[in-house]
């Protein structure tokens, strides 16, 4: 049987960006980091209610975890954290932007309530 040889499409790769792209994705992703550490530290010290996050999240934080935002509430730990994902069916790994409206409605009437 002659070899398969492979077909050029196999070797197709996302173009190169330039220096100045990378810096300044650099530079968003920077941004972006140091606003959610920022968030999580009002989270922990409550000047800032997780329901209203959840209601109507900022656009830097639309690529966050749930599970990520919720380990930064107050008396809120890795057990209680899984316990309210899995009572409003919710993935541990799903983002603040990947919420399903019935999810987002859940998690917030849970929260509110505690």
């Amino acid at each position: 049987m002659p070899p398969v040889s492979e077909s050029p499409a196999k070797s197709i790769a996302a173009p190169e960006r330039s220096l100045r792209q990378r810096m300044d994705a650099l530079q968003r992703a920077n941004d972006i980091r140091s606003r959610r550490a920022q968030l999580k530290r009002d989270l922990k010290a409550g000047r800032q209610p997780i329901h209203e996050l959840l209601l109507r999240p900022p656009a830097y934080l639309e690529t966050a975890k749930v599970f990520d935002l919720l380990l930064a509430v107050p008396k809120y730990g890795r057990v209680k954290v899984n316990k309210i994902l899995t009572q409003c069916r919710i993935s541990p790994s799903k983002t603040i932007g990947g919420l399903s409206e019935r999810q987002r409605t859940e998690l917030v009437a849970f929260m509110r309530r505690r």
